[in-house]
């Protein structure tokens, strides 16, 4: 019998919870958030109280064990994320994992081999699919207008960050151990997540990747190449030890008769350029930018709709990135 309103139980709760997550979860319909859970009980306590959660744990068992929780968020490291949503599924409880999905392509696997046992669903909080931005581009290029999609390239570079050089306090996104890879394993699922959801899986991915500023152990400079099951092929750079000047966020949909520009995280304008000239589109999203995607989430486990943004669709970027890197 299905549920007639989600309750949320949150494993984690840091920076994503406060301003893309959690306020989503809380304002979409037939959803609400009962429970939360940091190793730090203090701190799940204050992010309780302070947005109106009436429980908090130190225990992600008792967590999920929960009688009134009837789905499992989960906003720690990639790492855990396997361990996490297994046990969640094994209690008969859906998780929606922040991406990636996983720390390695493996542990995707697992994770789907569970789901596929238990019967449980498992989505992935790869929510850029749902956004009116990137909708935008989606139906820019299915109306043809730049033509035949022939290459796609994207490029991304970014200076350093302060914590960057605090070597006896990484972040943990540089921390391989618990975040997969760098910044490339943090930032670059979404712009392989989106590509695939326009041109459908890539089948063929190889790379390259060095650590040229030597401010943590990870790669900081990538360069990989892809090709999608059409045939269409693209490629793709990655820099987070750039100069200020160097700054870029754009990935290019080039076509027979024209081309995309967009960006992927500073939402810049999307710019058409084909036979009509240069045309530009300035797409507002919504004020939680997950919601679009949790909504769908919970329609699903209701039962009044699908949603795509599951977990074998979220495995195949987890693939691809760990093939440019070399891990497979």
């Amino acid at each position: 019998m299905k549920p007639d309103t989600i309750r949320w139980g949150f494993i984690g709760c840091g920076d994503v919870t406060k301003h893309k997550s959690g306020p989503a979860l809380q304002a979409a319909d037939n959803s609400t958030v009962v429970a939360v859970m940091s190793r730090d009980l203090d701190k799940a306590q204050k992010y309780a109280k302070e947005r109106g959660i009436k429980k908090w744990y130190d225990d992600a068992q008792q967590l999920i064990e929960d009688p009134e929780v009837n789905a499992i968020y989960i906003a720690t490291p990639p790492s855990s994320h396997a361990t996490y949503a297994i046990m969640s599924m094994k209690e008969g409880k859906p998780v929606y994992i922040e991406k990636p999905m996983a720390a390695t392509y493996e542990e995707c696997t697992r994770i789907n081999r569970i789901a596929k046992e238990t019967g449980v669903k498992c989505f992935v909080a790869y929510y850029r699919r749902y956004l009116p931005y990137f909708k935008k581009v989606q139906e820019l290029v299915n109306n043809g207008e730049i033509g035949n999609p022939i290459n796609v390239q994207i490029r991304f570079a970014q200076p350093p960050r302060d914590l960057d050089y605090n070597k006896e306090n990484l972040p943990w996104r540089v921390q391989p151990d618990i975040a997969g890879g760098g910044y490339f394993y943090d930032l670059a699922p979404h712009q392989i997540d989106l590509l695939q959801e326009l041109f459908g899986c890539i089948l063929s991915a190889s790379g390259y990747k060095s650590n040229l500023g030597k401010l943590y152990k990870a790669e900081d400079t990538i360069s990989g190449c892809f090709q999608f099951e059409s045939g269409l092929v693209g490629s793709g750079s990655w820099c987070f030890v750039a100069h200020e000047s160097a700054k870029e966020d754009r990935i290019e949909i080039i076509g027979d008769k024209g081309m995309i520009c967009f960006s992927v995280y500073s939402f810049q304008p999307i710019a058409l350029h084909n036979r009509d000239g240069r045309t530009e589109f300035q797409v507002e999203n919504p004020e939680h930018v997950q919601q679009p995607l949790i909504q769908a989430v919970v329609d699903d486990l209701l039962g009044k709709s699908v949603c795509s943004c599951d977990g074998i669709s979220a495995t195949t970027t987890n693939w691809v990135m760990d093939k440019i890197l070399g891990k497979i």
